[in-house]
């Protein structure tokens, strides 16, 4: 379930008669438990609880009904049972059908309400849905309620309006939702005269059964389209009733005012969403709620997809509010400072070229007003109107639903600003009518030009809009006061790898890099607003920050992307590295993302690398950030043919392409050879990625050519040989079809009987250590793991070592979260000092001790073992004794974290590079002088 359903469902808990003995399983229904778990807990089988009247859901809640007036008894004694400690709940809560009261046990933060009352503080129990809790939806539901509302009305309308659900009027119905979110905030805040001016007209004017409020809301729309002194001339006539409604103009109710027909159940919707609070709207949350419910994919996911206030802070503060604020308190109470920072924030322009439904100009417009209000109280100036427009909140968004609820937030953002800082008559006095000037425009931010949108300063403004509410796509020139100054560029751009991307989507990729660069098809779509930020600081002076996959700065990318973004002049300002960018869908590991800031390298004034460990947030000042966001220099790692290090080779596993027929699980293994034992000499054990981590055994037919004639009069090999070479010959590759006549032999087989360590491609980012294994010698790596032909100790130690984890994560990127082995970039890339026989000894050693102490364990397989949370004791102490020799190797002591192992092994790997280069130029030189 998702936020939006959580909260109906507990809206109608509480309408409903208070039952004592269903009220806990109707309360755990709520969060979306599954009807078998209820019914196990009904039955008692699972209820653990100790507590009079009490259902334990383990890992979730305690919770118990009580008699009236008991409830903090209830609730002590539930926070003192054994049980709750037992089963680990997350809250206790009790009632007793009058009052409630929870507890979040590991915060101790609690809630008490009166019972109808207890929805108003779902989102405080969000996190029983595995919902990790916004505070701002925690301390104001109003957001995903009016979400909800509004998209139980807007699927009643389009189920009585079909034609309104067609690509033709779809975006008439979603400018008729905008009008009604206007309307509902405007009758809530004095905007309109008297309270709930909006909803009483329609409730006492349009008929109960719905069958005329269209009309009615369309009177309504078209006098806030008439200017009051046009009233009476106006023709038709407005009823006397739309009078009392003001002038809004702005774009927001001009043209048509056709209204989609309304249902009973319609209208009441409509009342019910008229009810709520609108005043508590917070635009930077509601915005991006009520976008979902204009899409029909989005919808699904209802209210998953606001993005937290701090997380977007840590696009904007390092990009320029940070630099606001330390101006700010650099100025102190110098009016003349400060009033030149008032003037230079009015010039300062913020641009999101994905802006959605305007978070990130949302958030940067009240941060910056907050500044703003504590420049005219210092010096004495409260009263002043604010001299940022917001006009200089520019944005891009494809789809025109999110482009007008962005602009309509902005208006309630600046609305609110105003009550805020300057009090309710002077924010009222100024707030209608609406300017009609459009500053988000609806396009394809890949194919427009940034500078039609955000020219230099003296340039005049081109958008692609006529005015606030309308966006068609031909280009106007629209006269706004464009003095210029600083710009920002910032968002969050969408993803997507190229697998992922849209042939429409490819395109705008590959006109975005045109002749730049033929690999294009390796970049992630995100990059393509990095890249049109570069160019476009090369036109007119910005900085720009984006949320990014952390691909972009690892792996293949990096070589491809940042060669080309640096050609610009650009250089990375500031970076926050790799963390998991959340939002509130249930259960919901949210994506690795980074945010890089770029800039013209003259106006860098200090470069910061951002990470969060252990839950807190690291900041220091570097000389350089890289495009792997290290403090190093800048350099592009590549695929490699031959080791940097001299060490041994690392190959790809052995390719089967058998469909399936040359593997045995070890049950097939054992029937075959209990009817042909002489069988047991053609079976190896296969050794993949899975097999490796997870101990699971699989064998494979391993046949020499000289043998297959004696290995085919066994049946059950000569049953698999028939359907090897019958798949291989329906292939349409040709390649395959050529192995159909020899069945027995792999597609690609580099097999070597000898003892040998192999390498899993994939694992879990969770580890601490890479995974790997030294296997037998009759033992067969299969692709896509990988495989060095040789025992020698000292190359699994430094496999398995914290430094080569860092640095394969770094340089090998990732499949979706988890790290991805290369031999060719990871392994050969891989930098090692040259190593003493003493050296080598000593990491024999330590990884000899590793593969005991693993054995100590068995049968535990690598995946229990390297649990981070249950890793043994005993192997932990082995990988950190590893980690100690090799690390002493590098810098004579332990690095203090994996910061400092990156500067160090990308410091080496610059030097052997260099010195590689080198090589052949003082030959070349010396073979010049012995000519001369």
């Amino acid at each position: 379930m998702n936020a939006v359903e959580i909260e109906q469902a507990f809206s109608e808990l509480a309408l409903q008669p208070f039952d004592s003995a269903e009220f806990p399983y109707s309360f755990l229904a709520a969060f979306g438990n599954k009807d078998t778990t209820l019914k196990r807990l009904r039955t008692g089988n699972n209820n653990a609880s100790d507590v009079a009247g009490g259902v334990l859901l383990r890992n979730n809640i305690h919770l118990a009904v009580c008699a009236v007036g008991t409830v903090g008894n209830t609730l002590r004694a539930l926070r003192a049972s054994p049980a709750t400690t037992k089963a680990k709940a997350k809250f206790i809560l009790a009632t007793d059908g009058q009052t409630l009261e929870a507890e979040e046990l590991i915060s101790g933060e609690t809630i008490a309400s009166l019972f109808p009352d207890f929805p108003n503080h779902f989102g405080f129990l969000l996190p029983l849905a595995g919902i990790s809790t916004i505070k701002e939806i925690k301390d104001n539901p109003i957001d995903v309620r009016a979400t909800g509302r509004l998209n139980k009305l807007y699927v009643e309308l389009l189920r009585e309006n079909p034609a309104w659900a067609t690509d033709e009027r779809r975006s008439d119905m979603n400018h008729f939702m905008a009008r009604l979110v206007f309307c509902f905030f405007a009758e809530d805040t004095d905007i309109f005269n008297g309270k709930g001016l909006f909803t009483h007209t329609v409730d006492q004017m349009s008929a109960s059964d719905g069958s005329n409020t269209h009309e009615v809301l369309s009177e309504i729309f078209r006098a806030m389209n008439i200017k009051v002194g046009d009233r009476a001339t106006g023709v038709p006539r407005l009823p006397n009733w739309a009078n009392g409604f003001p002038y809004v103009n702005g774009g927001l109710f001009s043209g048509s005012t056709e209204v989609p027909r309304f249902t009973r159940m319609a209208r009441t919707y409509l009342m019910h969403a008229g009810a709520l609070t609108w005043r508590e709207i917070n635009p930077d949350i509601f915005g991006s709620m009520i976008q979902a419910v204009a899409d029909d994919e989005e919808r699904g996911a209802l209210g998953m997809h606001y993005t937290s206030v701090p997380n977007i802070l840590k696009v904007l503060n390092p990009l320029f509010l940070d630099d606001l604020r330390a101006a700010l308190a650099e100025a102190a109470e110098n009016e003349r400072k400060l009033l030149n920072l008032r003037k230079r924030m009015s010039r300062i322009r913020v641009f999101d070229p994905a802006c959605g439904s305007g978070n990130f100009l949302v958030i940067a417009y009240k941060q910056m007003r907050e500044i703003e209000s504590e420049i005219n109280r210092r010096r004495g100036e409260l009263h002043l109107g604010s001299e940022i427009p917001l006009t200089n909140f520019r944005g891009i968004e494809l789809r025109d639903f999110p482009a007008e609820i962005a602009r309509l937030a902005l208006i309630i953002a600046e609305f609110q600003c105003d009550v805020l800082y300057r009090g309710q008559k002077d924010a009222l006095a100024e707030f209608l009518p609406l300017d009609a000037q459009n500053w988000i425009v609806c396009g394809n931010a890949l194919r427009l030009d940034w500078l039609s949108v955000c020219p230099p300063t003296g340039m005049g403004v081109r958008v692609m809009a006529d005015d606030l509410f309308e966006a068609p796509h031909n280009q106007a020139e629209i006269d706004f006061e464009n003095e210029g100054g600083e710009t920002y560029i910032c968002g969050n751009p969408p993803y997507l790898g190229y697998k992922f991307q849209s042939a429409a989507q490819k395109a705008d990729v590959s006109a975005v890099f045109g002749a730049r660069t033929k690999a294009s098809r390796s970049l992630d779509f995100v990059t393509a607003w990095l890249m049109k930020a570069a160019d476009y600081g090369e036109q007119s002076p910005s900085a720009a920050a984006f949320v990014t996959t952390n691909s972009i700065c690892q792996g293949q990318q990096v070589p491809i992307l940042w060669p080309l973004i640096f050609d610009t002049g650009n250089r990375i300002s500031f970076a926050h590295t790799s963390f998991k960018w959340s939002n509130l869908a249930s259960h919901n590991a949210g994506v690795t993302v980074a945010i890089v800031g770029i800039a013209l390298e003259g106006s860098i004034k200090n470069r910061r690398i951002f990470s969060e460990a252990n839950g807190q947030l690291l900041e220091s000042t570097v000389q350089n950030i890289n495009p792997y966001l290290v403090n190093s220099r800048d350099i592009f790692v590549k695929s490699r043919d031959q080791q940097l290090s001299k060490l041994a080779e690392m190959l790809s596993g052995d390719k089967l392409t058998d469909g399936g027929n040359l593997v045995l699980s070890g049950e097939e293994r054992h029937r075959l050879l209990k009817s042909a034992p002489h069988a047991a000499r053609y079976l190896s054990r296969l050794v993949g990625g899975q097999e490796l981590i997870r101990g699971i055994l699989r064998y494979a037919l391993l046949v020499p050519d000289e043998e297959v004639a004696v290995a085919e009069r066994l049946p059950g090999i000569a049953t698999r040989l028939r359907a090897v070479s019958a798949m291989r010959a329906a292939s349409t590759k040709a390649a395959t079809q050529a192995l159909a006549s020899m069945p027995h032999r792999f597609d690609e087989s580099r097999f070597e009987p000898c003892r040998k360590i192999v390498v899993a491609q994939l694992s879990s980012e969770n580890r601490h250590y890479y995974p790997c294994d030294l296997v037998g010698e009759s033992d067969i790596a299969m692709a896509p793991s990988l495989v060095i032909y040789q025992d020698d100790l000292h190359l699994l130690s430094l496999i398995v070592s914290r430094l080569h984890l860092i640095w394969i994560a770094t340089v090998c990127g990732k499949l979706e979260t988890r790290y991805r082995y290369s031999n060719t970039l990871g392994w050969n890339t891989f930098p090692v000092p040259l190593l003493t026989q003493q050296n080598k000894a000593d990491l024999a050693q330590c990884a000899e001790d590793i593969l005991v102490a693993r054995e100590a364990h068995f049968p535990a397989t690598i995946a229990d073992l390297y649990d981070p949370e249950t890793m043994p004791e005993n192997l932990r102490h082995a990988h950190e004794r590893n980690d100690e020799v090799l690390e002493r190797i590098y810098v004579g002591r332990r690095f203090k974290n994996d910061t400092e192992r990156l500067e160090k092994l990308f410091e080496l790997y610059t030097k052997m590079t260099a010195a590689e280069k080198a090589k052949p130029a003082a030959k070349a030189a010396k073979g010049r002088n012995k000519t001369s």
